[in-house]
């Protein structure tokens, strides 16, 4: 019997603080893009490139298991059914072809890829501008996410980052623009701010990017470009405290820190949205995982 897989960031990636139950303000961190060597601003036609290879790269790698496991004809069948199934779930294609590589594969001629496997409802998030209906939709809940998290923190600016192949993927933003974006749309560089809060599991505090000593100038330069002068990334975590994204907002001034209040109140934020997340792989991808099996089995067998 196939065992029910873990989401993809509880592999033990992310670093164990023993103190991480606390929240660290540093001068040090922001965003990175990664290997940016000396270059102060990359060129679009780059960015362009090096995202549409990252983004293309799980998909083809899920196609050559579709293609090995079940037999197809070619890859425009395998990317068929993963295009299928990521519409009837409604999640990222990019998702479900993650989960189809980290997933042991079911087990030969089994009708179902998890049988046995005990399905629960969505866990409650309390405070969170979830609309009505959507409690299900991960883009419902991650924007929701976001829209709490610069509530809390007061500023128009912000992002969400996903855990996904070992990276943090961008998956909502508001008030950066394009240059920004696609500079961080992958993040996996360990100098950032989003991924010392990920390997720290506590929030990190940027009091000012200008001056923070860790940054590379490509990045420091595309975090000022954006008019962000500061930056707190909160991570969210499952019950055992594993980030599998990262909420982070953007400030146009120097930040003085977050009262106690504010900080738990985004530490809650966090815990809820990342039980959801987990909820969420366990259940609806799962589940797309599992059409996309039966699917693919059917197609094998007419």
């Amino acid at each position: 019997m196939s065992q029910l897989p873990r989401h993809p960031a509880e592999g033990g990636s992310a670093a164990h603080v023993p103190d991480s139950g606390s929240e660290t303000e540093t001068e040090s961190g922001g965003e990175s893009g990664g290997e940016q060597g000396h270059v102060m601003r990359w060129r679009q036609d780059d960015l362009d490139l090096r995202n549409r290879l990252y983004g293309h790269a799980g998909v083809t790698r899920a196609e050559g298991v579709l293609l090995q496991r079940y037999g197809l004809g070619s890859t425009d069948e395998a990317f068929a059914l993963l295009k299928a199934a990521s519409q009837q779930f409604n999640i990222k294609l990019s998702t479900l072809a993650d989960a189809v590589v980290r997933t042991p594969a079911p087990d030969p001629d089994a009708e179902l890829w998890f049988p046995g496997r005990v399905r629960r409802g969505p866990p409650a998030l309390p405070g969170l501008p979830v609309e009505r209906g959507h409690g299900t939709s991960q883009g419902a809940v991650v924007s929701a996410a976001l829209q709490r998290v610069l509530s809390i923190t007061q500023t128009p600016m912000g992002n969400v980052q996903l855990s996904e192949k070992g990276r943090l993927r961008l998956a909502r933003h508001t008030g950066l623009n394009r240059y920004f974006c696609d500079f961080f749309a992958f993040v996996d560089a360990p100098t950032t701010s989003c991924a010392q809060a990920a390997g720290q599991r506590r929030q990190v505090t940027v009091r000012d990017v200008e001056s923070a000593p860790v940054f590379d100038e490509a990045s420091r330069h595309a975090i000022l470009q954006a008019g962000s002068r500061a930056a707190h990334s909160v991570p969210l975590v499952n019950r055992l405290g594993v980030p599998l994204g990262m909420v982070s907002s953007h400030h146009e001034r120097p930040l003085k820190g977050f009262t106690h209040a504010e900080l738990a109140a985004l530490r809650q934020t966090g815990s809820d949205v990342g039980r959801w997340l987990a909820w969420h792989w366990n259940t609806v991808v799962l589940d797309a995982l599992e059409q996309l099996h039966a699917a693919a089995a059917r197609g094998t067998h007419d």
